[in-house]
């Protein structure tokens, strides 16, 4: 393959200049996709790709948060350039979780609300987990129980109890995301949030929330007084 040309190597000189200069906030979105392909990539001009990629997926969360699959089937994109689109998100996700690892949960809110923004607001499978937490509010598991629909509500009050039972668990929090974007609870999350709840009193397990994550923002239903 041929080297690239003077050019494209002068300007990536310079991204990376500026990137350890001024830190992440120096660059453009399209110039960290671009420079982050380029580790992948290094003998070709990754700036035409970054910028597609953002048009197509929506801008840089939707790039990170793509499934496989999809940046599979983009043009351009090969197995090495998907694993660091990938890796550059999971560092993203680690380093917020690690936020609310370390503080009680409900003394760490806006922490745990980016995390799991961060982690499905884009997601195109609607995905339900629970968050659950000792008696100091620490977390203790972060689980994804299920992918799809959350209409079947007997069978997640039953796995939801079960489950806090078995991690000794003082608490809930429920999370689920609206792929159509908006967070605004259905009556089958009302429902749902309500059965566990009273399941969950009887065994002295508190469902502190259930917060529903869309791209447009999340809704709390302990804050909407449905809880």
């Amino acid at each position: 393959m041929r080297d690239l040309d003077p050019a494209t190597t002068g300007h990536r000189a310079r991204l990376r200049q500026r990137l350890t200069q001024g830190g992440g906030d120096a660059l453009l979105d399209h110039e960290l996709i671009e420079y982050l392909l380029a580790l992948a990539i290094p003998r070709r001009d990754t700036k035409p790709l970054a910028k597609a990629l953002l048009a197509e997926f929506g801008g840089i969360a939707g790039l990170l948060n793509a499934e496989s699959e999809a940046l599979a089937r983009f043009p351009g994109l090969g197995e090495t350039s998907i694993a660091a689109l990938k890796i550059a998100h999971a560092a993203a996700i680690r380093l917020l979780k690690s936020e609310i690892d370390e503080r009680p949960v409900l003394a760490n809110w806006q922490a745990l609300l980016d995390y799991l923004r961060a982690d499905m607001a884009h997601d195109g499978i609607e995905r339900f987990r629970v968050l659950h937490l000792n008696t100091k509010n620490m977390l203790i598991r972060d689980e994804v129980m299920s992918k799809g629909s959350i209409d079947q509500a007997a069978v997640y009050i039953r796995e939801v109890i079960r489950r806090a039972i078995e991690f000794g668990s003082a608490a809930v929090i429920l999370v689920h995301n609206h792929p159509s974007g908006d967070p605004a609870p259905s009556r089958a999350d009302i429902d749902i949030t309500r059965s566990i709840a009273e399941a969950g009193k009887r065994l002295n397990i508190a469902v502190h929330d259930h917060v529903i994550i869309g791209r447009s923002g999340h809704a709390s239903l302990r804050a909407l007084g449905l809880i």
